[in-house]
């Protein structure tokens, strides 16, 4: 392991026709990447596109288009922080608040499958085409979510739902790696992260007045309208700029003449069909199990459980080897997929995700209920993250800007993280002061969203512009998994300790609705504080939160072994992987 040692940026994240000379005058904001005045000619269409759109336009065009960026996670910031206040009292009406993790189970597994094939999309069809696809697919996602009067539509919504708003940000990310350099994009990260800070606030206060003056479904319903409003002109701009750059000569569509067949097999080619299909399938049926096994009639042990995981594992490494050694247009290139900072920054995101969400689904249910704070408090509390992250990662990408290096940083912020989580676990008891866990979710704040900045940088570094959407996809599908174990986590222990500590501490008057409080917030929340019913709920949810955070924080530890896999690239001006007007 080269922990320390200097590692300038790879050859490979720098794209042909590099001019060194010329990149040593590039001024500080803006910068015309390379002396090319054509999109490189061995990148798939997707890429050849976007760097068309970078190569003809102007300073103003890319500034409008970072400010819709800015606009579209504006809107989901504000969509986040709905969702998350509003949902346990969806989950209530329906007498199902128990099966939030599932529910985060179901959208975790969605979203993870979903990025393989789109980072092919962007790269075979075009940025524009999968981001209009993304708007159109999380649309119809809120619109069936407002319309749901039962569990299991809702739950198909949120199949639209999760695809839609993680591939939108997912195709946004891209973009913003698109339209920056190497030395600039912790910046740029920062300025996306940066309107949720807004949001941390306003958010919460909205999704207590949907909740209070309107309904929840048009807590949903609304962003049905607003979503498309705000999204549209960033597929407009690059439409626009793409037509420009073919007025310029920039980009060429190639008219074939080919015939029918042997187009549609070039097409199934190009996207890598069998890759696509092992890792969708594989994803699904490994991560099946971790939703399905609380039901089973014998739970883990189970036969079809153990089946699923074993075959959905196979699945997945027949798709690791078929993308080295078989694929005829892989996914990645096997350099890539073995690279050690890329695996190394993967599983670092993969164990954050698993440690975070181990405890935090039933984070706002715990504040109102033990904190006794209203929805919009329990909000602005679940919301340090966002408004410490729109603070710190600034600070962060000006420093990693100004020396190049990162790395150093995980060596700082994973103790915080995991002091955080320690804390936690003592504070986090009834009527604990809402101060000391302020106090311990700005520590696992300032760690958890350097964290999440770091890796993204660790593995655009390592590759080529061809191969920013197929890393970045790598690293969501790995969060993703992630999260979805970590909730699977988080499910087991609320099943086994939140209804056994009820039925231990309740009083007997109150033992014959034990069901009904388990599986409703609002049937909690009904009880007032001071009264023997309501303490006995506090104690339940102190005990399960508290067994929560120790699995969380046990399982970061694993965060520092694969810190050690990750090189420490030093990103140098006149290492580029952009072309074009970016930033």
């Amino acid at each position: 392991m080269s922990g320390n040692s200097d590692i300038e940026a790879t050859p490979a994240a720098v794209a042909p026709g590099t001019n060194t000379e010329k990149n040593a005058a590039v001024v500080d904001d803006l910068d015309k990447t390379h002396d090319d005045a054509v999109p490189s000619q061995d990148a798939q269409l997707g890429v050849q596109k976007i760097e068309a759109v970078t190569l003809s336009w102007s300073k103003g065009w890319l500034i409008a288009l970072l400010i819709n960026i800015w606009l579209i996670f504006l809107v989901n910031g504000f969509r986040g922080a709905v969702l998350i206040s509003l949902t346990p009292y969806v989950t209530s009406d329906f007498q199902a608040h128990s099966l939030l993790t599932v529910i985060g189970v179901v959208s975790s597994a969605i979203s993870a499958a979903v990025y393989i094939p789109m980072a092919k999309l962007l790269d075979v069809w075009g940025r524009a085409e999968g981001f209009l696809l993304m708007v159109v697919s999380a649309t119809l996602g809120v619109i069936l979510m407002a319309a749901s009067d039962n569990l299991a539509t809702f739950c198909a919504a949120q199949v639209f739902y999760a695809i839609g708003f993680s591939g939108i940000i997912y195709v946004v990310a891209v973009m913003a790696a698109d339209l920056t350099t190497l030395r600039n994009r912790g910046i740029a990260f920062a300025f996306t992260s940066s309107p949720y800070m807004i949001t941390a606030f306003a958010g919460s206060k909205a999704a207590e007045g949907y909740l209070q003056d309107v309904s929840w479904q048009w807590g949903f319903g609304s962003f049905a309208i607003i979503v498309p409003f705000v999204c549209m002109p960033l597929f407009v701009m690059l439409v626009l700029n793409l037509r420009k750059a073919e007025r310029q000569g920039r980009f060429v569509r190639e008219k074939s003449t080919t015939p029918m067949p042997q187009r549609f097999w070039q097409g199934l080619r190009d996207f890598d069909v069998p890759g696509v299909v092992l890792f969708g399938a594989g994803l699904t049926i490994f991560l099946l199990p971790f939703t399905l096994a609380t039901s089973a009639p014998k739970g883990w042990e189970q036969d079809y459980i153990i089946a699923m995981i074993v075959v959905g594992f196979v699945l997945l490494v027949s798709f690791g080897l078929y993308e080295v050694y078989l694929a005829p247009s892989p996914f990645m290139r096997g350099k890539f997929l073995l690279d050690r900072t890329v695996i190394g920054a993967c599983l670092f995101d993969a164990i954050y995700q698993v440690s975070y969400y181990c405890w935090n689904s039933y984070f706002t249910s715990f504040l109102q209920v033990v904190s006794n704070l209203s929805v919009a408090e329990a909000g602005y509390v679940n919301s340090t993250f966002q408004v410490v992250s729109g603070v710190l990662l600034f600070i962060v990408g000006y420093g990693v800007r100004r020396t190049g290096r990162f790395k150093w940083l995980f060596y700082v912020t994973t103790p915080l993280y995991m002091l955080g989580l320690g804390l936690m676990i003592h504070f986090r008891r009834p009527n604990q002061h809402i101060g000391y866990i302020v106090m311990c979710e700005i520590f696992i704040s300032m760690g958890g969203s350097v964290f999440i900045l770091l890796v993204q940088l660790a593995v655009l570094a390592s590759v080529d512009h061809q191969h920013v959407a197929a890393v970045l996809a790598m690293l969501y599908v790995s969060g993703s998994m992630g999260g979805a174990i970590g909730r699977t986590v988080s499910g087991t222990i609320w099943t086994n300790t939140f209804y056994k500590a009820l039925l231990r501490n309740l009083p007997e008057s109150a033992l014959p609705d034990v069901v009904e409080i388990y599986t409703n917030l609002g049937v909690q929340l009904s009880y007032a504080v001071g009264t023997p019913e309501r303490a006995a709920i506090q104690e339940a949810y102190g005990y399960a939160q508290a067994r929560m955070l120790a699995a969380g924080l046990g399982v970061s530890v694993l965060m520092v072994a694969s810190i050690f896999m990750i090189k420490n690239i030093k990103f140098s001006s006149d290492t580029m992987q952009t072309k074009g007007v970016v930033f």
